[in-house]
C-alpha cells in the first residue's frame, strides 16, 4: 500500500484527505492519504521523518510551506514562489514542488479563460498572491498586484515582474482589465468583498482563493455586472491533481475529486 499524506498545522479541516482518497477509489488504487500534524517548528524534522517511513508522497500546507525548503530538493518554480506545498520521495531525495501555480492556471483553463497577453490584477501580497502572480506572469499575463500594504506589493511586484498599487487604484485598474484574483481572505468570516462593485464589469473572469463560502459578495457581484466568476474550490482541486499525477505518474480522475471535494464544502 502507497501512503501519502498532508503536512500542516491544524489539518483537522483539510478537504484533500476526502478528495485524493476519492481518486484512490476511482481507480481502484491500493493507497491511503493521512494527515500529519507537529508543532510549528517540526515542519522540516517531519519530511525526514515520513522520508524514513516511506511515505510516497506529501502535500505541505501552513504553516510549512517555506520551512520545508530546506529539507527538499526544490524545483525552479518552488524556488521562484519561495514555497513547496507538494514533496515526492520517488528519487535518491525528496524533491520540492509547488502546484498550486498550476491550481491558478487550471482554473482559468477550465473555464476557457485565456491568460497570454490578458491584463491582469491580483488583490493581495502574501503566500496565495505570489503564487497567483508566478502563474499569470508565466502564463504571459500583465499583472498588477493591488494590496492594503503599497510595500508589500511592490516586494511582490518586484520579485514577480508585476506592477504595483494601493487598493485605491482598483477602480481604475479594473477598467481595462481581462482578469481578476481575490488572493486575500477578505469575504472568509463577513459578507464584504475587497473589491468596490462598480468596478466590476462584463469582460472580467473572476477568481476568488476562497472557497468557504464557495459564493462570497465579490463572486456575487461580479455575476451580477455578468462576469465569469470560479470559486476557489476549483483551485484547491487542480492543485491536487497536479499533486497527484506527480505522485502516480496517473491520469488524475478529476471529477471524482471534484465531487469529493465539494461535498466536503
Amino acid at each position: 500500500m502507497d501512503v501519502y499524506g498532508l503536512l500542516g498545522n491544524p489539518v483537522g479541516h483539510s478537504l484533500s484527505p476526502p478528495m485524493h482518497e476519492a481518486a484512490y477509489a476511482a481507480l481502484d488504487m491500493d493507497a491511503r492519504y493521512v494527515t500529519f500534524e507537529p508543532d510549528a517548528s517540526d515542519g522540516a524534522a517531519a519530511v525526514e521523518a515520513a522520508e524514513t517511513l516511506g511515505i510516497a508522497g506529501l502535500n505541505v500546507t501552513i504553516p510549512f510551506k517555506e520551512d520545508v525548503l530546506d529539507a527538499v530538493e526544490p524545483d525552479d518554480l518552488a524556488r521562484r514562489v519561495g514555497a513547496v506545498n507538494t514533496v515526492d520521495f520517488s528519487g535518491d531525495v525528496p524533491t520540492g514542488h509547488n502546484t498550486d501555480v498550476a491550481g491558478v492556471q487550471r482554473a482559468f483553463e477550465r473555464f476557457d479563460v485565456p491568460l497570454a497577453g490578458a491584463d491582469a490584477v491580483i488583490v493581495g501580497a502574501g503566500g496565495a498572491a505570489r503564487a497567483a502572480a508566478v502563474a499569470l506572469v508565466t502564463a504571459g499575463a500583465d499583472v498588477a498586484v493591488a494590496n492594503r500594504t503599497v510595500e508589500r506589493a511592490r516586494a511582490l511586484a518586484a520579485d514577480v515582474g508585476a506592477d504595483a498599487f494601493g487598493l485605491d487604484a482598483l477602480p481604475d485598474l479594473l477598467v481595462g482589465a481581462d482578469v481578476l484574483v481575490n488572493a486575500t481572505s477578505v469575504g472568509m468570516e463577513e459578507d464584504v468583498s475587497p473589491v468596490p462593485a462598480d468596478a466590476l464589469h462584463a469582460d472580467l473572469a473572476v477568481l476568488d482563493a476562497v472557497y468557504s463560502p464557495l459564493e462570497t459578495r465579490l463572486l456575487r457581484e461580479a455575476a451580477e455586472a455578468g462576469a465569469t466568476t470560479i470559486d476557489g474550490a476549483w483551485m484547491l482541486l487542480y492543485q491536487g491533481v497536479v499533486a497527484f499525477e506527480r505522485w502516480t505518474g496517473s491520469d488524475a480522475p478529476v471529477d471524482a475529486m471534484n465531487a469529493a471535494l465539494r461535498e466536503g464544502l
